[in-house]
């Protein structure tokens, strides 16, 4: 399990340790106390994806057209 920070991560970084994490869980190869931690990590870094992808969404939403259809550019939120 990696120790980089959660907040620090970019979505493809979360998204890969996230994958690590239910990886680990299903194959139930780990004793019940580090089980434990790897959930809890994984919880984190589902947060920390879901943010990541809201806002991708939210950028994408607000992302203007011109009078000929194509994006123009961005509005702020």
């Amino acid at each position: 399990m990696s120790d980089t920070p959660v907040a620090e991560m970019s979505f493809e970084e979360a998204m890969a340790a996230l994958e690590g994490v239910v990886g680990q869980l299903e194959r139930g190869d780990v004793p019940l106390d580090q089980s434990i931690s790897l959930y809890e990590r994984g919880a984190e870094l589902k947060k920390h994806c879901e943010t990541k992808l809201r806002e991708a969404e939210e950028k994408v939403a607000k992302i203007t057209l011109g009078p000929d259809g194509a994006p123009q550019g961005t509005e702020a939120l």
